[in-house]
């Protein structure tokens, strides 16, 4: 099983190669947005749970978004891999992936981590700012703010992940198609 933790800033292009890589190796694509939609819009338990903690404007905690992730994995047991986006954001929930994936007699193939410029990571979130009218991606100061959250957060996964021999840094400047040439490079090397 393939399973790999896509990994870098906003604006660095998970998402964009997320989709080619899943097309490519044939991935079930977990994202923790779409994992916290389903479970809210079924009302299933963990759902509503969520829903709670999200309309008193408070972070949902580890645990209920650990087995939010743990049940889509168990029902997806059977794929060819995972391909991560949002999850983990923490050690803890690093952890949590680490001991589900063990039950499931698999673990974490690799991190890819798109390293991207700041500079050049805030004129791509600009630039999406104009047309997706996502307000977060259109004032420079919000988004370098975002960016500090992101690395005083979220950045402690590669040291987590370089400790297991399983990060890879990944040079995301560049075409889409470059990129993603070296992401496969990346995997490649890995499997062999």
């Amino acid at each position: 099983m393939l399973n790999i933790i896509l990994f870098g800033p906003p604006g660095a292009g998970k998402g964009t190669q997320s989709k080619k890589l899943i097309g490519k190796y044939g991935l079930i694509h977990l994202s923790t947005g779409d994992v916290f939609r389903y479970n809210i819009k079924n009302e299933t338990k963990l759902g509503v749970l969520a829903k709670s903690f999200i309309d008193q404007g408070e972070l949902v905690p580890d645990e209920v978004t650990n087995n939010m992730v743990k049940d889509f994995l168990e029902r997806n047991a059977n794929e060819n891999g995972f391909i991560f986006d949002g999850y983990p954001r923490t050690i803890a929930q690093g952890e949590s992936l680490k001991t589900v994936l063990g039950e499931m007699g698999t673990s974490v193939t690799m991190m890819l981590a798109l390293e991207v410029e700041e500079d050049e990571l805030v004129k791509r979130l600009l630039e999406r700012g104009k047309t997706s009218g996502r307000v977060d991606d259109q004032n420079e100061d919000t988004i370098r703010n975002r960016f500090r959250v992101y690395q005083k957060e979220t950045s402690p996964l590669a040291t987590f992940y370089s400790e297991q021999s399983k990060y890879m840094g990944v040079h995301g400047m560049g075409t889409v198609d470059s990129i993603f040439d070296r992401l496969c490079d990346a995997i490649e090397a890995k499997l062999s």
